[in-house]
C-alpha cells in the first residue's frame, strides 16, 4: 500500500514518518486491495485542548473509503490510536464484504423451463438445472441517446439500464463502475 505523509502548518519528523508509513502500510492485511493512504499530522495551539497532536487517516481502495481522526499528545500516539481505529474499521468492513459474498448463490428453477443444454445432472443421474430465472419484466422502450439512458438508471436508482441505442439502433447497456462512473456496453453489426 502506498502511504503518504504531510503535515500542515507542522513540521513531520522523519522518525515520525517512518513510523506512519511502517505502521500504516501494514494494515493492508487486513483487507487485500486497499492501495493508498493519506496521512495528515497538525497542531492545535489552543490552550484549553489538551491533546494537541492530530492525526487524520484516510485509505483508498476498491471503492471503499475508510477515515479516521485522532488527537493525542504526541505524533506518535496519535498514529497508534489511528492504527487502533483503522483495525477495528477494516476488520468490520472485511466482515460486511465477506458477509455480501456469501450471501450470493445460486438460483434454482424447474427442469422442465431450461433449455437441455443448460442441464445438469443431480447424484441420481436426474437432470438438474444450472441456472435460473427469478423474476422477469417487460418494458416498452423508445429509441434515446446514451446520456438519457445514463439518467433513466439514476432514476431508477438501477446500476445497469437495456435501452435502444438512437445512434446505431441497436441493443446497449449503460452500467455503473465500481468507480462510480458509467460505462457502456455496445453492440455492432
Amino acid at each position: 500500500m502506498e502511504v503518504s505523509v504531510s503535515g500542515r502548518h507542522t513540521t513531520v519528523s522523519e522518525s515520525l514518518k517512518r513510523q506512519a508509513e511502517d505502521k500504516i502500510g501494514r494494515l493492508d492485511r487486513y483487507l487485500k486491495g486497499m492501495e493508498h493512504a493519506d496521512v495528515h499530522f497538525w497542531e492545535e495551539n489552543n490552550p484549553r485542548i489538551g491533546n494537541k497532536e492530530f492525526c487524520e487517516v484516510t485509505m483508498e481502495g476498491h471503492g471503499h473509503h475508510i477515515r479516521c481522526k485522532v488527537s493525542a499528545p504526541d505524533g506518535f500516539t496519535a498514529v497508534d490510536l489511528a492504527v487502533d481505529k483503522l483495525e477495528r474499521q477494516l476488520r468490520k468492513l472485511k466482515t460486511k464484504v465477506k458477509n455480501q459474498q456469501q450471501a450470493r448463490k445460486r438460483p434454482e428453477i424447474p427442469p422442465d423451463l431450461v433449455p437441455e443444454s443448460l442441464l445438469g445432472e443431480d447424484d441420481n443421474g436426474h437432470p438438474e438445472p444450472i441456472y435460473s430465472i427469478v423474476k422477469a419484466k417487460r418494458f416498452s422502450y423508445a429509441p434515446m441517446d446514451r446520456g438519457q439512458a445514463s439518467l433513466q438508471m439514476d432514476l431508477l436508482n438501477h446500476d445497469f439500464y437495456l435501452f435502444i441505442d438512437s445512434e446505431t439502433e441497436l441493443a446497449s447497456v449503460v452500467y455503473r463502475r465500481d468507480d462510480g462512473d458509467v460505462g457502456l456496453i455496445a453492440l455492432e453489426n
